[in-house]
């Protein structure tokens, strides 16, 4: 690869589904299956599959850092592994299936611990995130039948990807993912034109100019269209963005993240489950604890003060103001 690309190391389980959740994101050049963080040289599958090597399988990612971060592979990297699994990935059991960031320099590996520190602060797992963050040593590419075996092989890579437990997993942790979205042309009759642009059509309100940018009344926020909490004023800050910002959801469950690369630039969007709204974006310079900032359009919410939330079905949030 040209000398522009940027090296990352990732292990979580088989690598058929890590390389085919990479491959695609823009600003990467290429993914190899291979094996690394043993002591065999040049080992065999039937070697690493045996949990004798202490190899992991993994991939080892070239990307292009003036078009994609180390930040964004991982932000991919978390919502294709289950990082609380100690003893493997989904059906695939052994140390050789389990998840590990390799870093290649001291700057991967702050960034490493600060993504996995923001994962543990979201309470997207109950269980510990046991994700190891090691050096990378000699990856050994895998052999040729396994090289972008998705794309070669699509149905029996689905009925794998399904079966081996990942694909439910990840849905029902993170949300089912719907790359090729197409936004709604036709405005339900409860919204505004901007309100419309902004949750079916992925538009942004301006800053500064929005019903919630500066609201610092208790209670919580709820998708406009289909009523499910959002966030709560207790998380909300004020970022100087001119949107309203928190450090976390309300509801994790509710929220869907996605890489965004529109408008030449490369985000995390953030939506709502059920009604599939766009929200608004995910950043990574927040306050403590969480060091994240959901950026989200006025427009997209409906605010519900904490005095009605037993009156409007939403007596279970009380608690946070009692």
């Amino acid at each position: 690869m040209k000398e522009k690309y940027n090296l990352a190391t990732l292990a979580g389980g088989c690598f058929w589904c890590l390389e085919s959740d990479l491959r695609n994101l823009n600003g990467v050049a290429g993914v190899t299956s291979g094996y690394t963080g043993g002591s065999t040289t040049s080992p065999t599958y039937e070697q690493v599959v045996s949990g004798t090597t202490e190899h992991l399988e993994a991939v080892q990612i070239h990307f292009d850092p003036s078009v994609t971060s180390f930040t964004d592979i991982l932000h991919i990297f978390w919502r294709s592994i289950d990082p609380t699994d100690a003893g493997g990935q989904f059906a695939d059991r052994g140390p050789q299936y389990r998840s590990a960031i390799f870093y290649h320099d001291e700057n991967q590996r702050a960034e490493a611990l600060r993504s996995r520190r923001a994962l543990e602060s979201s309470d997207k797992f109950s269980a510990p995130v046991v994700t190891a963050i090691l050096p990378a040593s000699t990856f050994y590419p895998a052999e040729e039948y396994h090289q972008q075996y998705a794309e070669k092989n699509p149905g029996p890579y689905q009925r794998y990807r399904v079966h081996s437990g990942r694909q439910p997993f990840l849905d029902q942790h993170w949300g089912r993912q719907e790359e090729n979205r197409a936004p709604d042309t036709e405005k339900p009759p409860q919204l505004t034109t901007l309100q419309h642009q902004v949750m079916r059509q992925n538009a942004t309100e301006p800053p500064f100019a929005n019903e919630y940018w500066d609201h610092k009344e208790a209670g919580i926020y709820v998708d406009r269209i289909s009523g499910e909490p959002l966030f709560g004023s207790q998380d909300k800050y004020d970022s100087g963005s001119g949107w309203p910002s928190f450090t976390r959801p309300l509801v994790p469950e509710n929220i869907v993240e996605l890489p965004d690369s529109s408008h030449g630039m490369h985000r995390i969007e953030v939506r709502s489950k059920h009604a599939d709204s766009h929200l608004g974006h995910l950043f990574y310079d927040g306050p403590p604890p969480t060091g994240l900032r959901y950026c989200i359009n006025s427009a997209a919410l409906r605010f519900i003060p904490s005095d009605a939330l037993e009156q409007e079905g939403y007596g279970e949030y009380k608690k946070n103001w009692v």
